[in-house]
């Protein structure tokens, strides 16, 4: 197998320091290896016809797509991987349901080699986020009910098949509070998500280390004005939450609540088998889920994930919300990165890993470069 020569490309390039109208070069290392070129103004960015190169998405939040489901173990997440890629994905977590430990080890024997070796034309896997199985029984939304308190040896045994990155958590479970510190010391990132705790139990997790929320609206307690709940939580203290902007998991109104509140909120998919596919059934962990009208959901109706993708997050964060590029590129790139604490992605500049996207003035992709090399290259060779 030959290596494909480093990628070059020109257009209006978002940066750290803003945008410039020059050209970056990846390295044979799949790094970028050169960045050249002068400023432009941000508001002139795509003012413009040629290429809008931005960094490649970063999703922490992926249960599916194209047809299968992570949790099917084999080669699910290989295809999950390459849907995504196809959609401007160039890194992701695999997220796994809550599932009695049989089926957990299922899908993470699968994931072992998956976090290992990228496909050619696939995002990279950074690990797993393990959504559940410690979360809150009586705050499911479309998990299965295998709900537990933390079990740290689980956690080892998992983690020593494929690298766990994030945990979700109900922190008022009996015991889950007391572990988050030990969790965090051994270098999970933990979050709070499928909740019925209270502000103040939100606050203490924060306290002991958490360091965001899972999907923020959903699944947890609500604000109310003398019972300010989970979300009330998350608006006055985090730093650091998802989001899944499909316009289906939260209403704008809520989204402009949570980018005025939360400095560096980012989005999730929160995606599907049902991702990329047509209407119809399709698996989530043991439950069926049905897509319809733009959604997933359980046949009692309750939202079961989504079909959505990140580039669709990006043109909803920019059409729908009116936030301007860079700051859209940020909440679908750099503010998950740097939450996972992997500075060398999420961004473009010399000796980053070379992900990025490749957009035309109405934001649709035209290439997506995945560690200096463009998927439908590898695809061609």
């Amino acid at each position: 197998m030959t290596t494909p020569n480093p990628a070059r490309i020109r257009g209006r390039i978002l940066t750290p320091q803003g945008f410039i109208d020059g050209s970056i070069e990846a390295g044979a290392d799949g790094r970028v290896a050169r960045i050249e070129g002068v400023a432009v103004a941000l508001d002139a960015a795509r003012d413009t016809r040629q290429p809008l190169i931005l960094p490649g998405f970063v999703d922490l939040h992926v249960h599916g797509g194209g047809g299968h489901d992570i949790m099917e173990g084999g080669q699910a997440a290989a295809r999950v991987a390459e849907l995504h890629a196809c959609h401007g994905t160039t890194a992701m977590l695999a997220t796994t349901m809550t599932a009695p430990m049989s089926d957990l080890v299922t899908a993470f024997a699968a994931l072992t080699g998956v976090a290992q070796r990228r496909g050619p034309r696939a995002a990279r896997v950074l690990g797993v986020h393990l959504e559940g199985p410690f979360i809150n029984p009586g705050k499911l939304g479309a998990q299965p009910n295998y709900a537990r308190p933390v079990n740290p040896d689980e956690i080892r045994r998992l983690h020593a098949m494929a690298p766990i990155r994030l945990i979700t958590l109900a922190p008022e479970t009996a015991g889950n509070m007391d572990v988050i510190e030990s969790l965090c010391a051994a270098g999970y990132r933990v979050q709070i998500g499928h909740t019925l705790g209270s502000y103040e139990d939100g606050v203490r997790a924060l306290a002991h280390g958490a360091g965001g929320f899972t999907h923020l609206f959903n699944a947890m307690t609500g604000m109310h004005h003398r019972e300010p709940g989970m979300v009330g939580a998350a608006l006055a203290h985090a730093t650091y939450s998802e989001i899944i902007p499909d316009l289906l998991h939260a209403h704008v109104g809520a989204i402009r609540v949570a980018l005025r509140a939360i400095p560096c909120l980012y989005c999730v998919t929160d995606s599907t088998a049902a991702a990329g596919m047509p209407d119809g059934d399709y698996k989530l962990g043991r439950h069926k889920v049905t897509k319809c009208l733009g959604g997933v959901r359980l046949a009692d109706g309750t939202l079961a994930g989504s079909t959505l993708t990140m580039d669709q997050a990006l043109r909803n964060l920019v059409d729908e919300l009116g936030l301007d590029l860079a700051d859209a590129s940020r909440r679908t790139a750099t503010h998950a990165a740097d939450y996972l604490g992997a500075t060398d992605r999420g961004r473009l500049h010399t000796g980053a890993w070379a992900d990025w996207v490749v957009l035309d003035r109405d934001l649709q992709l035209t290439d997506v470069f995945v560690e200096g090399v463009s998927i439908e290259f590898a695809h061609a060779g």
